[in-house]
């Protein structure tokens, strides 16, 4: 497959990837406004809450993977077949277009991220809609198996989940607006998303990279299972540690919005707390 993390030399390069503008925002503002503003020329726009979740509810979190036929179906609508090559952008480091990454990518897809974003784009941004091609798509329907996702069993008792929210929220300083209650699962470690990236919102060098999981103790992703807030933003951990030559963990997809919704025991403060 191609590298999780590609830069735009690499794009001008691979002039036949098609180009996905995954941008979306927590504070409710509209993702398809923000591109129809300006996005990179040839982009199309997919929309997380439509075609990469399906409906939200306490007892699946707030974005729990779509049904697979839905999913094809949504891909082939934007152009994208099973041997294409998806790169994917938003304007927060990844923040939202990790998802749809570690969704291809899960099953076989070729798909990356780019680094630094809408921002590193060097040319002038368009307007215009992306035109329809004459060629036809298919894609398969296929959902994500047991090697790639984690129940909320698996994610309870390790053995070794990361965190992928803000120390604050981690802590349980914040975030009960979004979810039932604050905290985090007992024995998680916290890796905020952000600490993958530089100030520009580039990816930090694979060997940085490297370190930073190392001081959690992480130099294999394969035990790993990582979470956040609602199975978005924990995909940028798992696209890192494999831009990190780290391996592939799983992504416990309900995280914390399901998770926070059970009678399941909570832990506060900087520590994992393993009960």
């Amino acid at each position: 497959m191609i590298p999780p993390v590609v830069d735009v030399a690499w794009l001008a390069g691979h002039p036949q990837a098609v180009i996905a503008d995954v941008r979306w925002y927590l504070d409710g503002r509209s993702g398809a406004q923000a591109y129809a503003a300006g996005h990179i020329p040839g982009a199309i726009f997919i929309d997380l809450d439509a075609e990469l979740a399906a409906p939200a509810s306490p007892e699946a979190g707030r974005h729990p993977l779509p049904d697979p036929e839905k999913f094809a179906s949504a891909m082939v609508d934007a152009g994208v077949s099973d041997d294409s090559i998806v790169v994917a952008y938003d304007d927060a480091g990844g923040f939202s277009a990790g998802r749809l990454v570690w969704m291809l990518r899960a099953i076989g897809v070729d798909a990356a991220l780019l680094d630094g974003g809408l921002a590193a784009w060097p040319g002038e941004l368009s307007t215009a809609e992306p035109q329809e091609s004459d060629e036809e798509v298919t894609f398969g329907i296929r959902g994500w198996e047991p090697d790639v996702v984690a129940t909320i069993d698996e994610a309870a008792r390790g053995p070794v989940v990361i965190d992928a929210r803000s120390a604050e929220r981690y802590r349980g300083e914040g975030g009960a607006a979004l979810d039932p209650k604050s905290g985090h699962i007992p024995g998680a470690l916290s890796a905020p998303m952000t600490g993958n990236l530089d100030a520009s919102n580039h990816f930090l060098a694979p060997e940085t990279l490297r370190e930073r999981f190392a001081a959690l103790g992480i130099t294999d992703a394969n035990p790993v299972i990582s979470y956040c807030g609602s199975g978005v933003t924990a995909c940028h951990n798992l696209i890192a540690m494999e831009y990190a030559s780290l391996g592939r963990g799983r992504l416990y997809v309900g995280s914390w919005s399901q998770y926070s919704a059970t009678d399941r025991p909570i832990a506060t403060g900087p520590h994992p707390q393993r009960s």
